[in-house]
């Protein structure tokens, strides 16, 4: 019986391990590969901080993705699941709680009020605005809903291919990542946003990190999670290794005397 359960938590950790492990392998920078079933055709690998088992986000990019967010994206989409407040939280941009509110102060957010049936300033306890468009995605789940991820936002901000279509009166983009044309104009370039800290701010970096802060916007828990992981991987094994020499020692008399008992060819 011991034998078994030791053998059993033996595998729950090698399976716990491995799938704690098992990220996705993103390769060298610069790789690419297809993405079937999700419109992509292109999808190319960035490096990012968060990434593998002992990987956590990058605060300074993730506020650097904010800016970009602000700037340029919160135009057309919002982040109605994201509750403001977390911009203060460990592990994610980290702001303190007056910068918090100097942040929604300084951008004029506003939300909708059932209540008064008309909009208000925002709160720190309220979530991001709606997008302020019908037919733009609102950006909350964005990079789980994307085959890619993260890399996915990033390529398909960076994969414009400048050919444009005119359908209805209305022009289209062609977008490689996409594998089409899209009703979204090439939203970055080159120095388009100036990031307060100096970083770089070409048409790749400024991608990669508004793709870092929807990544932490759609999964603000992954570090939690991870740690989590590696503990019950931790404990798992140090069960396993317990439960073998438990057995060693109950079955060491036994096998003894039966040893002691075979008579000899």
């Amino acid at each position: 019986m011991l034998r078994k359960l030791s053998l059993t938590a033996l595998a729950a950790a090698l399976v716990a391990s491995g799938a704690a492990f098992a990220q996705e392998d993103h390769g060298e920078e610069g790789e690419s590969h297809s993405a079937a079933g999700d419109h992509s055709a292109y999808i190319e690998n960035y490096s990012f901080s968060f990434e593998g088992p002992f990987g956590s986000y990058d605060e300074d990019q993730l506020l650097r993705g904010l800016q970009v967010y602000t700037e340029v994206c919160s135009a057309c989409h919002g982040l109605r699941y994201v509750p403001i407040r977390t911009l203060s939280d460990e592990g994610g941009p980290n702001m303190p709680e007056d910068q918090v509110r100097a942040y929604i102060e300084q951008n004029g957010l506003e939300v909708w009020d059932p209540a008064l049936r008309d909009y208000r300033p925002a709160t720190p306890n309220d979530n991001f605005p709606m997008s302020s468009l019908a037919n733009a995605p609102d950006l909350s789940l964005m990079a789980k809903a994307r085959v890619g991820g993260a890399d996915y936002i990033a390529s398909l901000l960076t994969h414009y291919t400048g050919e444009e279509m005119e359908q209805a009166g209305s022009i289209y983009y062609e977008n490689e990542t996409y594998g089409g044309y899209l009703a979204m104009q090439p939203p970055l370039s080159d120095g388009y946003v100036e990031f307060q800290d100096g970083s770089p701010n070409d048409l790749h970096h400024a991608a990669q990190d508004v793709a870092a802060f929807l990544m932490w916007a759609a999964e603000p828990h992954m570090m939690a999670r991870k740690a989590m992981g590696f503990t019950a991987v931790l404990m798992l094994g140090l069960l396993s290794v317990l439960l073998y020499l438990t057995n060693k020692r109950i079955w060491a008399p036994i096998k003894a005397r039966v040893k002691d008992q075979t008579p000899a060819e």
